[in-house]
């Protein structure tokens, strides 16, 4: 799926759209994995998921912390920015094992620092600034990301 974001806010609504849309409790993590150059909105769409799950505080990328967790009740976000990972083997020290429980869900920026470390992703968001809007790929891998992807534009 291709759309188009032209404003901070609607990168912002989509990431509300997935939450939203999240699908009851799988068996398993699920996981969100943000592509995309600095800028390019990766944070923005995070901080649209977690508003419209009920956070009232800023959301920042978790550049220099690695690793936010943000509970809401029965569900943790998991938000992860691996952008200054040097070695797919420095995830060890992150507890990102700890933190692979159903009742999760991970936003993972800068996936690709992690290798082959990380899961299959349910949904995969590729985020490109423009001059005028901000492109979007969404891809979804599995098949709860299938049904997720289905229910978030319905």
């Amino acid at each position: 799926m291709r759309l188009n974001a032209p404003t901070e806010q609607d990168t912002e609504a989509l990431g509300g759209r997935l939450a939203r849309a999240l699908p009851p409790q799988a068996p398993q993590v699920l996981q969100v994995q943000l592509h995309g150059d600095l800028g390019a909105g990766k944070t923005t769409l995070a901080r649209g998921f977690l508003r419209a799950l009920g956070y009232t505080d800023a959301v920042r990328s978790p550049t220099y912390t690695l690793v936010e967790t943000y509970v809401f009740g029965a569900l943790t976000v998991v938000h992860a920015d691996l952008f200054r990972l040097q070695d797919p083997r420095e995830l060890e020290g992150l507890g990102l094992r700890d933190l692979s429980v159903p009742g999760h869900v991970w936003l993972i920026e800068w996936p690709e620092r992690a290798g082959s470390w990380l899961p299959p992703a349910d949904l995969e968001v590729t985020l490109t600034a423009g001059a005028a809007a901000h492109a979007v790929r969404i891809q979804a891998p599995t098949a709860t990301g299938r049904q997720w992807l289905s229910r978030s534009m319905s």
